[in-house]
């Protein structure tokens, strides 16, 4: 893939990233946000094959993909632990999650079951594991793509790259407060940038070694 093309794709796949949460707002739009951000994460990554073939380094396009598959691992994690929490939610009240017919009477509940702190306790602990595993792995995402954000940054002399990086490790480490997620948002748009400001190169560098 040409150096143009690599860089066109990783900008238009950062911007869709950034201009998504943008549009949750709009009526009718907003329900698409999730699948405009995981086509600009499609994008990216392609562009960082792009990258990765071009500069000869697969250490670019490698630790992009295990930032990936780290997320998604975060995201299937987590949403099992909060599906068994609220089976067994919802199993302490009496109610069979598969019959949703059975919850037309509110007879049925064992609202008793909300006066037990231990049960109550219980399932907090289970939800509060379930976002501990998930902050675990968007960490283990964000090391590796700051990784092959900090290669791109060598090899395109483009230092923005490694700024975006930063800005995603300490916007991850601050996710449990809404400023880290700002800072995530933000350091999407400082990625357009970056790959917007790659100057095109006559030559391909030469072959590097890789571990």
């Amino acid at each position: 893939m040409e150096l143009e093309s690599s860089k066109n794709l990783g900008g238009v796949g950062a911007l869709l990233i950034f201009i998504g949460p943008l549009l949750t707002v709009l009526p009718g739009i907003g329900g698409y946000t999730g699948l405009l951000s995981l086509i600009g994460a499609i994008l990216v990554l392609i562009a960082f094959k792009g990258f990765a073939d071009y500069y000869r380094e697969s250490r670019i396009f490698n630790n992009a993909l295990y930032a990936i598959i780290a997320g998604i691992i975060g995201v299937v994690a987590f949403m099992a632990v909060l599906i068994v929490a609220l089976f067994g939610f919802f199993s302490e009240l009496g109610l069979n999650i598969t019959n949703i017919q059975d919850w037309s009477s509110l007879s049925s509940i064992d609202f008793q079951a909300l006066g037990n702190l231990n049960f109550i306790f219980r399932f907090i602990g289970v939800i509060l594991l379930g976002v501990l595993v998930l902050f675990v792995f968007l960490i283990i995402t964000v090391v590796f793509l700051r990784r092959s954000l900090g290669i791109m940054a060598t090899k395109t002399g483009v230092g923005l790259f490694g700024t975006t990086g930063l800005l995603l490790l300490i916007g991850a480490i601050l996710t449990i407060v809404f400023i880290g997620v700002l800072l995530v948002w933000v350091a999407m748009l400082l990625l357009a940038v970056a790959f917007f400001s790659i100057k095109p190169q006559p030559t391909p560098p030469a072959s590097t070694a890789t571990t």
